[in-house]
Order: structure tokens, then sequence, then C-alpha cells
């Protein structure tokens, strides 16, 4: 029987009494599965799990900011801060100067989001949305669509694209006949080039997604499956290596995510 979260039952009951049984008849066969996985609830765990902990975040933060006391911090201000100071050095070692002040609040939300959202898969009543690969996905086509829009707003589309033509063939500035003599190599190389690049540049949807997903729901998957034969002693240090490993995939998107970053906005001599 499939696991699902404490919310998953009192949400869709009460979509259901708001909007009605979900139109599954209306939808083709084709997408009936995507949207309606379960043909009775309108959200799948998924999405409740993301909103719950977007909540979580819109209540927290904006109670944190008006406790904010550089002369007197608190325990959680200490503990936000050195979050805050190791994301900019994170930054600034993988990036450069400058980054921590460009690119602190998508890579900071990335790594709050996802390092709580493993949390989740610690929490028995609960379900980890990173555990989802629909989730995941979602998380890597923003991390693409951003570092993309970073290196075109860097190098403006024309210079991006450049970008992934592959270096010149010819240094210096040779004369006229000589780029007419090697036009077509030049062309073909590039063209070549090109199209390896953009490959490469999409898979990294694919490593992004498929990283944190099969780790966070591999290790929420064999936790569940002890704390539901032996509930105490014997999951402990299973969870405790599910805390390592929701920091450490936190870790690597972000990481992952600063390095695309730097690849998009650098400036290459072509």
């Amino acid at each position: 029987m499939e696991h699902h979260s404490i919310f998953y039952g009192p949400v869709n009951r009460l979509l259901v009494a708001i909007l009605g049984a979900p139109p599954v008849e209306r939808v083709a066969p084709a997408w009936r599965t995507f949207f309606f996985p379960d043909p009775k609830a309108w959200m799948p765990d998924t999405a409740i799990m993301a909103f719950l902990v977007t909540l979580l975040f819109a209540i927290f933060i904006p109670l944190a900011a008006r406790r904010y006391d550089p002369a007197r911090p608190g325990a959680v201000q200490n503990f936000l801060e050195m979050i805050v100071d190791g994301i900019r050095g994170l930054l600034v070692d993988v990036i450069g100067h400058g980054a921590e002040k460009r690119y602190l609040s998508m890579v900071g939300a990335f790594a709050l989001f996802i390092f709580v959202g493993n949390l989740f898969g610690l929490i028995f009543p609960l379900m980890p949305p990173t555990g989802s690969l629909s989730t995941t996905v979602a998380l890597a086509v923003i991390s693409f669509v951003y570092f993309n829009w970073q290196g075109i707003k860097d190098q403006g589309l024309l210079g991006y694209l450049r970008h992934f033509a592959g270096p010149s063939l010819v240094s210096g500035k040779p004369s006229l006949l000589l780029r007419i003599a090697i036009f077509p190599a030049i062309f073909l190389f590039g063209a070549l080039f090109f199209v390896i690049e953009m490959i490469g540049n999409f898979a990294r949807i694919l490593s992004l997604s498929l990283r944190l997903f099969m780790n966070i729901s591999g290790e929420h998957t064999v936790t569940g499956f002890f704390a539901s034969l032996v509930p105490i002693v014997i999951p402990w240090p299973l969870m405790i290596l599910g805390l390592f490993t929701a920091l450490l995939q936190s870790f690597i998107f972000v990481t992952l995510t600063a390095v695309y970053i730097n690849l998009s906005t650098a400036h290459e001599e072509h």
C-alpha cells in the first residue's frame, strides 16, 4: 500500500468538498495519469509537501527577520547567519568575488527549500517533496532557466550562443584570404561543437534532478521500511544518515548550480 502523509487525506477531502470530484473523465487518457495519479484526489502528496515547505518559510522567515538583532544575536539568528555565510563563501569560491551579492537570494532559496524538503523524509507522518521526480525536475528546470538567463544577461543573446560554439580555430587577426579558405572547417567545427554543447547543457537538468531524486527517495524508502518493522532503535542510525544525506544533497545541488552559473557567465575568447 502506498504511503501518504497525514495531510494527503484531509487536504483532498477539503478540495473535493469545495470543488467537487476531480474531472478525470474530461482529461485525455495520455495526461490522466500525469495530472491525476489518484483519480479521487486533486493534489498529489508532492504538491502538498512542497506547499507546506513554502508555507513554513513564509511564516518563519518574516518572524526571524523581525527578531534580528546584530548586537545580541540569539541561537536561531546565529544558525541562520552561519548558513548564509556558508552559501556566500561557496559562491565566492566557485564563481568569484561579487557573486555572493548577485546570486545569494536564488541559490540560498534552493539550499533552504531542498534541505528542509529532504528533512521531511525523517518525519514519518510527512513525505519528502524532493523524493518525487516531479519536484526535482521542477527544481532542476528552474535552475536551468536561471543560470542560462544569467549567461544571456551577462553576455547578450548572441554572445551567449557563441559560448556554445567552442574555441576559435585561429588566433590573432588572420587575413581575409585565410578566413575564406578555412571558413568551411570553422563552420562545421562550430556547428558540431554547438550541438554537442547544447545537448550537454540540457543534460544538466537530468544531472540535477535524478541525483537528488534517487538519493532522497532511496533513503526515505529504506528508512520507512525499517521503521515499519522495528519503529524503535533500529531506524535511528538510518535517520542520522538521512540527516547527513539531506545536507549533502542540498549542498551538491547548490554547488552544481553555482558551477553552471560560473560556466554560463564566463567570458572566453572565441
